[in-house]
């Protein structure tokens, strides 16, 4: 993510150059005196080559560690530069050289990544033996994938993009998942059908897992995805409560699960008939307020802003304005209501919005009173109180009809 102001954590920028390889690196501290350490490999795309950097993981009570996947101005899939993987042991060193300062071990880190970075979080958690990989959509042939769809990865990557080059990288993700020792490994892989690389970036390499001892395979097949770019997004929160039970130390057995019974165009007739029927807000057999004062646009003391009404059926009167609660009137008997506000107005227009309620709590539609506040406009007394009016606390009728003849002389 290029504006660190999108985050509401503080994040720290570097470049680790003790490898041959300068590893640049995004850091922030746990939350809550949290000890685990969040790695984070960038996907397809990233804002700034960083994945999962728009502040979707700010809320993650972690360390989180992101690296950058931008060398010679292309993605490497943070392995090599013209075959050789010292770019691979940099970025390995760089991730040792902050767990080890936070004073952590190998099972209190997390590889996390989605495509591209869902590849690497597999890769250097089985390489390097990592306790927890969370992955969604990887691509398991590298060489082939870039040679097709990423030219000048290819490039960076292999120099010559030959056959030979192609095969080497093809076969270090599948060789490394059947050869690795780490199957102790906690892995959490995401994949759908609809994406168009599952038949052969994913679906051959799955049978490799065989005797991992927490292998969870989450296969989301919803008609919603479409296409490789909308998995992650749609598994979001599957993805999200993942890493957050394993930052705070809690490991899920999950196994292989299918997911994703959404509906394309789902029937509501019935629930939006059962909402209509229910709904608090009945303005059809319940009529909304009716203002008597103030007159449309008024102009009023900022200290004398007063309404009233009738609301026949209700028991108060709610009032709000730009979305915020103000006060609650009662409702007489006899229908009548007023409200007068015990605070200053700014001057300036003002909308006021208020609905009945019944005693039942159900609200009647919106009514609407807009008036301007000018400290010039004329003050008036406080309203008495009224036979017939007084359970409503507001002006009699008299004083009404005052009121109105002093604005229309402001006004003159």
């Amino acid at each position: 993510m290029a504006d660190q102001a999108k985050h509401t954590r503080r994040i720290f920028n570097g470049v680790d150059t003790s490898g041959a390889v300068p590893i640049e690196y995004r850091f922030s501290h746990a939350r809550n005196g949290n000890r685990h350490l969040v790695v984070v490999f960038a996907n397809l795309n990233a804002p700034d080559e960083y994945g999962w950097g728009t502040g979707v993981l700010d809320k993650v009570r972690g360390n989180v560690l992101w690296i950058r996947d931008l060398f010679e101005g292309a993605n490497a899939y943070y392995l090599c530069k013209r075959m050789d993987f010292s770019l691979e042991r940099s970025v390995a060193a760089l991730i040792e050289r902050v767990m080890r300062s936070l004073q952590l071990t190998p099972q209190d880190v997390t590889l996390f990544g989605s495509s591209k970075g869902g590849t690497s979080a597999l890769f250097f958690g089985l390489k390097y033996g990592y306790g927890n990989i969370v992955a969604s959509v990887p691509q398991f042939n590298i060489g082939s994938f870039v040679r097709d769809h990423m030219p000048s990865a290819a490039k960076v990557m292999m120099g010559e993009v030959t056959e030979q080059n192609v095969a080497v990288i093809d076969a270090l993700l599948p060789d490394l998942v059947i050869d690795s020792p780490h199957r102790n490994a906690n892995i959490y892989l995401i994949t759908s059908p609809q994406d168009e690389q599952y038949l052969r970036q994913v679906q051959p390499f799955v049978q490799f897992f065989q005797g991992y001892s927490n292998f969870n395979f989450v296969y989301n097949d919803s008609a919603l995805i479409a296409g490789h770019g909308k998995v992650t997004l749609r598994n979001l929160p599957t993805l999200l409560a993942i890493l957050n039970l394993l930052v705070d130390g809690i490991v899920p057995y999950i196994g292989l699960v299918t997911n994703g019974g959404e509906v394309v165009q789902p029937d509501y007739t019935v629930i939006d008939q059962f909402l209509k029927e229910t709904s608090q807000v009945q303005g059809g057999a319940f009529p909304s307020p009716v203002i008597t004062f103030p007159p449309v646009q008024a102009v009023l003391p900022p200290d004398g802003v007063a309404i009233t009404g009738s609301a026949p059926g209700g028991v108060r009167i709610s009032i709000w304005e730009n979305g915020k609660y103000l006060a609650s009137a009662p409702v007489a008997p006899d229908g009548s209501w007023s409200w007068q506000a015990n605070r200053t107005f700014t001057p300036g227009r003002h909308v006021i919005r208020l609905f009945a309620a019944d005693a039942a709590n159900v609200h009647s539609d919106r009514s609407e009173v807009v008036f301007t506040v000018d400290p010039q406009a004329p003050r008036y007394a406080p309203a008495p109180t009224f036979d017939g009016a007084a359970a409503a606390g507001g002006p009699p009728r008299d004083l009404q009809a005052e009121l109105r003849a002093r604005l229309e002389s402001a006004h003159g």
